[in-house]
């Protein structure tokens, strides 16, 4: 049994980790300031604190729990707030970042897994992007999570503190609520389940790479324990239009999908996909859930809680 940190713990993705941890048998602390998680999502066997990254508080909860590994998934991950607040993107996804990595080095935590982004670091995507691809963030918040990295290599040089990142494609599943969390399956599903009009952002041609939300919580297990320090992408490989994601969820819940268009907005990729060579080679991950069978899991949950 290990004792585990895991910041964002109480939302979409960290809270499906922090059950899965659980279940493993592991002593999880989640630090969350519930700006868009749940309290509700909170195992509760979990010790809960509810703190800001950014604060003086952070110190004083690993000087007080030593933790053995840390998950880093707290973050503002809206890319509009970036676009319209930058310098408050900054503060929480690059400085906020840099304190809890500052922490894992000065309490000398085993390893952190830090979560990271993919579509919006490599920019518009002709073929399935790799860890090599030139880096071309396009928005504030890609600039502000690629900072993270930096600093996470920095508290390396720093500290020997031993990490892991994972380059997340856009990830769905339950408990991906409607709101600053959401992205466009958890948007559109939230909708069509509570019978509400979406709204497409350009002609629908978009695309995207997919992953089921289990699929990712594999991979941060596998990355405490591989031995390669480093970047990894996570992600299906395979580009889905918006238009396509559209037609799927009216097949599966078996209603009419009412939607508005608008203009494409500022920060946002035409094409989105990752290679994900890497972690299958290093990590032995690939991703297993289907696409069908994830916004199936995805709209009965939204449908549950209408």
């Amino acid at each position: 049994m290990s004792k585990i940190l895991v910041t964002g713990g109480a939302g979409f993705i960290g809270s499906n980790l922090v059950d899965k941890l659980i279940n493993q048998g592991n002593e999880v602390v989640v630090i969350d300031n519930l700006s868009t998680g749940k309290k509700e999502n909170i195992n509760p066997k979990v010790k809960f604190y509810n703190a800001d990254i950014c604060s003086l508080a952070i110190d004083e909860i690993f000087k007080n729990e030593k933790f053995d590994y840390v998950f880093h998934l707290a973050a503002q991950i809206d890319v509009r707030v970036s676009v319209a607040n930058p310098e408050f993107d900054n503060k929480v996804n690059a400085i906020g970042s840099y304190n809890i990595f500052k922490n894992c080095g000065l309490n000398k935590i085993k390893k952190v897994v830090f979560i990271s982004t993919g579509g919006a670091l490599y920019g518009d995507c002709l073929k399935p992007a790799s860890e090599k691809t030139l880096i071309q963030p396009v928005s504030p918040y890609a600039i502000h999570k690629y900072s993270a990295e930096r600093y996470l290599e920095l508290c390396y040089d720093l500290y020997n503190l031993d990490y892991v990142v994972l380059r997340l494609a856009n990830v769905f599943g339950p408990r991906q609520y409607s709101g600053g969390e959401c992205g466009v399956i958890g948007l559109f599903t939230y909708n069509i389940a509570n019978n509400k009009s979406s709204t497409l952002y350009g002609d629908g041609s978009k695309t995207r790479d997919f992953v089921y939300v289990s699929d990712v919580v594999v991979a941060c297990l596998k990355a405490i324990t591989v031995k390669q320090r480093g970047v990894f992408n996570i992600g299906n490989g395979k580009e889905i239009s918006i238009l396509q994601i559209i037609n799927v969820i009216k097949k599966i819940a078996g209603k009419k999908f009412i939607y508005k268009q608008e203009k494409n907005r500022i920060g946002e990729v035409q094409r989105s996909v990752l290679d994900s060579a890497k972690a299958k080679k290093i990590l032995d991950w690939e991703p297993r859930v289907k696409l069908e069978q994830g916004l199936k899991n995805t709209i009965d949950w939204a449908m549950k809680k209408s």
